[in-house]
């Protein structure tokens, strides 16, 4: 028996292999402090200070969906969930990074919206048969899967950053409200 592979097989694993190992490695920056990274204290202040509380959970979440998700899609495994958790976590990244513009170079949300994309890519289309979920006869990868996973991430992604952009908006209006009382005091 020959198995035969076709370019959309390895176009797949490509595409896999190179977006889930960028999020992996993107979340072990926060969960462990490797390749430069600030591990899960420094990235719970800077969580915090961008709107999600509390900082270390969120920090917690985001590396894990990052860091489990690039994972589970280099490997071709669980392909729905691991493409919408990777996804959530970019876009919760893109909320940050979208009052910046489009552009990476500018602090935009570019990168993040790029590696959401290809995540939420793979988990419609499937990992192709280089992968675990093949070799497994797609026990993780059904139909059903697909929607079930982009919705209920979608959910919680929706409420997480409409929670935090909640936050930045009252933090937003306290300093210009305090800006606007601090110039009252200087004129009057």
């Amino acid at each position: 028996m020959t198995t035969s592979f076709n370019r959309h097989d390895v176009g797949l694993l490509l595409l896999r292999l190179g977006a889930g190992g960028v999020l992996a490695a993107h979340g072990t920056q926060k969960l462990f402090g490797w390749f430069g990274g600030h591990g899960l204290t420094g990235t719970g202040q800077f969580m915090e200070s961008v709107g999600y509380e509390p900082g270390k959970a969120s920090a917690t979440a985001s590396g894990l969906a990052e860091t489990g998700g690039g994972l589970l899609l280099a490997l071709g495994l669980a392909t729905p969930a691991a493409g919408a958790a990777a996804a959530g976590g970019m876009a919760g990244a893109a909320a940050v990074h979208t009052p910046n513009g489009f552009f990476n170079a500018e602090g935009g949300y570019e990168y993040a919206a790029t590696l959401g994309l290809a995540a939420t890519g793979l988990a419609i289309t499937g990992p192709g048969r280089l992968s675990l979920d093949h070799a497994l006869g797609h026990v993780f990868d059904r139909g059903w899967m697909v929607p079930t996973a982009l919705a209920a991430t979608g959910l919680m992604t929706a409420v997480v950053v409409g929670a935090r952009n909640r936050r930045v908006r009252r933090r937003e209006e306290g300093e210009q409200a305090a800006l606007f009382e601090e110039g009252e005091l200087l004129m009057g």
